[in-house]
C-alpha cells in the first residue's frame, strides 16, 4: 500500500501513464486496503463536485435584475407596480427554470459517479461476479428471477470483447444487472437498471460522459437503462454499446 497511497488520487484524476493506470487496476483488485481508499476518494470528490455547482445568480444578473425593476420618472404608481410584479415573476421564473437544470444536472452527475464506485468496487473485487461464463445463454437466463425485468446480450463471435459473467447490483434501492466484459486488459462494466428507477436526471437520449477516469455512454431502450463504463477507449466504450443496443 505504501508505494500505491501517493499515487490513488492521480490515478482518480487519469494522470498516470497507461502502463501505471493498468498496473494499479491490478494492484486495487488484490489490496483491500487500496481499494478502500479509492473509494474514499471518489465520494469526496462527488460530495466537493455537488457543493461546489449549487446555483449562485453572477453580478451581471444581480445588475440587469436591478435595472430592470428600477424607478423610472414620471410613471405612475400603477404601470410602475405593474412592470416590478412583472420583473419578479420573470425573475422567479428564470430562478426556477435555472434551478430545475441545476438539479438535473447534479443528480446525472450523481449518477455517474455512482456507477464509477460501483465499477471501481467491482474490480477491487476478490470475486468481481456470481455467474462465471462467456456464453450470453448461461449469463442471461442466470439473472431469471432475481431481477423485474429481463434483457438481451449481444452474439460477440466477430468482436474483440469476451464476457466474463454478472452479477445482481443496487443503484440506490434499484436492483440491476451488472455484466464484466473484456476487451485486451481492460475490463468494462455494463449496467442495466429500470429507466424509471435509475435514470435520475437522465434524458431518453443517448449520452457520453467522462466520470473520472472512466469513459461513459448511456441511453434507454424499452424501459432500460444501460450504462457502459470502463477505463477502455471511448472508441471502444462505443463500439460495446452499439452491440448491446443491436441485440435488444
Amino acid at each position: 500500500m505504501d508505494d500505491w497511497s501517493p499515487k490513488l488520487e492521480t490515478y482518480l484524476d487519469g494522470e498516470l501513464s497507461a502502463s501505471e493506470m493498468r498496473t494499479l487496476d491490478a494492484h486495487l483488485r488484490t489490496c483491500p486496503s487500496c481499494a478502500a481508499d479509492v473509494l474514499s476518494l471518489i465520494q469526496t470528490k462527488r460530495a466537493i463536485q455537488s457543493a461546489g455547482k449549487r446555483y449562485s445568480p453572477t453580478p451581471e444578473f444581480r445588475e440587469r435584475m436591478r435595472k430592470s425593476i428600477a424607478s423610472k420618472p414620471r410613471r405612475s404608481p400603477i404601470r410602475m407596480w405593474i412592470g416590478v410584479t412583472a420583473a419578479v415573476a420573470l425573475l422567479l421564473v428564470v430562478g426556477f427554470v435555472t434551478s430545475s437544470v441545476r438539479q438535473q444536472q447534479i443528480e446525472r452527475q450523481q449518477t455517474f459517479s455512482e456507477l464509477a464506485d460501483l465499477h471501481v468496487a467491482t474490480l477491487a473485487s476478490a470475486n468481481p461476479v456470481d455467474v462465471i461464463s462467456t456464453d450470453r445463454h448461461a449469463v442471461k437466463p442466470w439473472f431469471q428471477g432475481k431481477l423485474p425485468f429481463t434483457f438481451n446480450l449481444p452474439e460477440l463471435q466477430d468482436s474483440e470483447f469476451t464476457l466474463v459473467g454478472g452479477r445482481v447490483t443496487y443503484l440506490g434501492q434499484a436492483p440491476g444487472a451488472e455484466l464484466i466484459y473484456q476487451i485486451r486488459k481492460h475490463q468494462i462494466s455494463v449496467f442495466i437498471f429500470q429507466d424509471r428507477a435509475a435514470g435520475r436526471g437522465l434524458e431518453s437520449s443517448s449520452q457520453s460522459q467522462k466520470e473520472l477516469s472512466f469513459n461513459i455512454e448511456s441511453w434507454a431502450h424499452d424501459g432500460l437503462r444501460y450504462f457502459v463504463i470502463g477505463d477502455a477507449s471511448g472508441s471502444d466504450i462505443h463500439a460495446l454499446a452499439d452491440l448491446l443496443k443491436k441485440a435488444s
